[in-house]
């Protein structure tokens, strides 16, 4: 079963509050459509590493999201954005977000998918 999603701004905006009141600063890089524009978020550690995350649809028909390390992507913040500059490029739909945090956490709340829980 498929489900319904909130409209892309006010995910957004969930998401650029739980990164604020966690100390963490988000931006907005390019707005996509308000209702339906897909959401690219990177975050950076601020020590020159970053990391991208986009979303997807599983086999249950939920939103999960992706760290794109899963396709190979380096953690250096040159290579991220040179993706993100590229998606950018190809979708003037799509959101994108950068998360600056120390800590290089991703606020995201649903089910995301990394190197890091298959081994990598």
């Amino acid at each position: 079963m498929i489900e319904e999603r909130l409209p892309s701004w006010l995910w957004v905006d969930a998401l650029i509050r739980r990164a604020q009141s966690a100390g963490a600063s988000c931006f907005v890089l390019q707005k996509g459509d308000r209702e339906r524009g897909d959401v690219l978020v990177k975050v950076a550690d601020l020590k020159g590493g970053a990391r991208a995350y986009v979303p997807r649809t599983n086999m249950e028909g939920a939103r999960v999201f992706a760290d794109l390390r899963l396709q190979g992507m380096g953690e250096a913040e040159n290579d991220v954005d040179v993706y993100v500059r590229r998606a950018r490029e190809r979708d003037s739909d799509l959101w994108v977000l950068e998360i600056e945090d120390r800590e290089g956490r991703h606020f995201l709340t649903e089910a995301v998918e990394s190197p890091d829980q298959n081994g990598g």
